[in-house]
């Protein structure tokens, strides 16, 4: 099982940094952007790396990372979420092509650059706990009763009830430093807002078909941030 996995790992990061490259560099106009280079390899090499991990530690979960963003035991209200969370991302970076290359709208110190990297790396580093600690950590909100779906309350998750979504608040923010656009950034807000109802959303499905649930939202009061919400 895990030869396959890992092919269709590979595969699947070939596609994804050309799909990202063509957005990226067609909306900037030119291939002449070094940030947008090192924006897309950093996300190959650690993406290869975590799924190189889990196929070692974990194949079932990669398995399920790697299954399409629209699935049949998937809550139809995440189906439209996830579609429109790829048609919002793909045209975020496309403004960012703009704006950073394109039209030059926006001047972002390099030390800053440096930061989002920095950024985005720990945000992907720190996702490996997510994993470690959450084997049904699935992209799509659903039921894995076939997996034995547990509720899952230690490492990130002793803290936070969405430590994956906490953590990608990082990659949100460190993405349009490193490509140097602070029109991406302005749009950080509303996609926090995005994934805070995701959030609720998923709860409320958990709550309703997940047993235990109920008292460990009782047990962990915070969401992404603790102390903050």
């Amino acid at each position: 099982m895990t030869q396959p996995l890992i092919r269709k790992l590979l595969f699947q990061v070939v596609i994804w940094f050309g799909l990202m490259g063509v957005l990226l560099f067609g909306s900037a106009g030119t291939l002449a952007w070094t940030a947008a280079w090192l924006w897309l390899l950093e996300w190959a090499a650690c993406g290869v790396w975590i799924g190189m991990w889990l196929a070692r530690e974990d194949p079932g979960l990669l398995a399920e990372r790697l299954a399409p963003i629209a699935q049949r035991e998937q809550q139809p209200w995440d189906r439209v979420f996830m579609l429109c969370v790829a048609v919002g991302f793909c045209a975020w970076l496309c403004l960012m092509g703009v704006d950073a290359v394109r039209k030059g709208w926006s001047d972002v110190p390099l030390w800053l650059g440096v930061l989002g990297a920095i950024a985005i790396f720990v945000d992907i580093y720190a996702t490996r706990a997510v994993f470690a600690a959450n084997r049904f950590a699935a992209p799509v909100v659903k039921i894995q009763s076939e997996r034995g779906h547990r509720v899952s309350d230690s490492g990130p998750y002793a803290y936070v009830r969405h430590p994956m979504y906490g953590f990608a608040l990082l990659f949100l923010v460190g993405t349009p430093l490193m490509l140097g656009s602070w029109w991406g950034l302005a749009c950080v807000p509303f996609m926090v807002v995005a994934l805070a109802y995701r959030a609720v959303r998923e709860e409320r499905t958990l709550v309703e078909k997940l047993p235990g649930y109920s008292e460990y939202l009782a047990r962990v009061r915070y969401r992404f941030v603790p102390g903050v919400w």
